[in-house]
């Protein structure tokens, strides 16, 4: 048994089978390595193109675009300068860039009916923000409130208030803002105010976001949307205006009635005016004329002196004779004292005699 044992292991050694250790077991070799690749430049090219391989796997760079900032991470550790846009190298798995918007973005808080739109890119929906007034009414308010990352500070921010900044510092300040303004109003009062709430919300805002450290936020604008009152509030606010309606209606009537008086009692004093003036134009005219026949009376008195009445009576007398030489039957009639005029009539007139008779 033994000797066949040696018989079969001569044979593999001097078969060149394999190579012999110490225990007298042929090994096979290893093959051989040939890296010519077909040649020295294929290999350079090879050698080359598994570099760039590992480079792209790797990702060495960054590019950061417009409306964005790099937060720039070494072992872990921010740095305090943002990375402008731009192309930019880092050392893999030592340095990290973390990329941040810094463009406009918009929170909407509003109802539930509007929350169910679609929301785009740097918008965000919340629910309407709910606080009590002064007496302790619920109300809800609607905003839109836009703002932005502060790009010069951004690395800043990030490693102060981390990547969820806007949920630590905005939203915040929004419920905060409104909760104390709304709280100074009575619910009824809340819609009349509605401009003066707008600004002081906004002015608020901006004096607690520029109040912390490095302004991490620009704010853009605050628009109020919506006051959204209790049922009853509405209910009563309506009250409220239908009796401010009714009251000017009934103060409306009253001056139309007023003016309508004032015009009837204008026409009345016009018409009095009138007629006084017409009945003083009239004793003007009555008093005229009594001083004009005063005064010719006065005049023809002066006038009447005892020669012209003397002339007056001979000229008169002087037609009596020629009427009692036409006519012998003439009936005269004398004024006491002789003085004239003399009257005469006619008897042959028949119609003179009758109206006589």
């Amino acid at each position: 048994m033994a000797s066949d044992m040696n018989d079969y292991f001569n044979k593999k050694k001097s078969s060149g089978g394999g190579s012999s250790n110490n225990s007298g077991f042929n090994v096979p070799k290893p093959p051989k390595m040939d890296f010519n690749f077909g040649g020295g430049k294929a290999g350079i090219i090879y050698f080359i193109g598994g570099i760039l391989l590992l480079l792209i796997l790797a990702k060495p760079f960054v590019i950061i675009t417009e409306g964005e900032r790099g937060i720039l991470a070494t072992n872990g550790k921010y740095e305090a300068q943002a990375l402008l846009p731009g192309l930019h190298f880092i050392l893999p798995v030592i340095q990290k860039v973390y990329i941040v918007d810094t463009k406009v973005r918009i929170i909407n808080y509003a109802s539930r009916i509007e929350r169910t739109a679609a929301v785009g890119e740097g918008i965000e929906v919340k629910p309407a923000i709910t606080v009590l007034d002064k007496r302790g009414l619920p109300v809800s308010i609607e905003l839109t409130v836009q703002y932005r990352l502060n790009a010069e500070y951004a690395a800043q921010t990030i490693s102060n208030w981390g990547f969820s900044w806007e949920e630590k510092i905005i939203n915040p300040v929004v419920r905060d803002v409104v909760r104390n303004i709304i709280g100074n109003y009575e619910a009824e009062a809340l819609p009349t105010k509605r401009n003066a709430i707008a600004t002081a919300i906004e002015q608020g805002m901006r004096e607690s976001i520029q109040g912390l450290q490095n302004t991490p936020a620009e704010l853009q604008s605050v628009q109020l949307r919506e006051i959204v009152l209790p049922q009853k509030v509405k209910d009563q606010i309506e009250r409220v205006q239908l009796a401010k309606q009714q009251v000017q209606q009934a103060e409306q009537e009253v001056a139309r009635a007023k003016q309508e008086a004032l015009k009837r009692a204008a026409e009345a004093q016009g018409r009095a005016d009138a007629v006084k003036i017409e009945a003083s134009g009239k004793a003007q005219a009555i008093t005229i004329e009594a001083d004009a026949k005063a005064k010719a009376n006065q005049l023809i008195a002066k006038s009447l002196t005892t020669q012209l009445l003397q002339l007056e009576q001979i000229q008169v007398q002087g037609k009596f004779n020629e009427a009692l030489r036409e006519n012998k039957d003439t009936k005269i009639f004398l004024t006491p004292g002789g003085s004239t005029p003399n009257i005469w009539v006619d008897t042959k007139d028949a119609r003179k005699q009758s109206a006589i008779q």
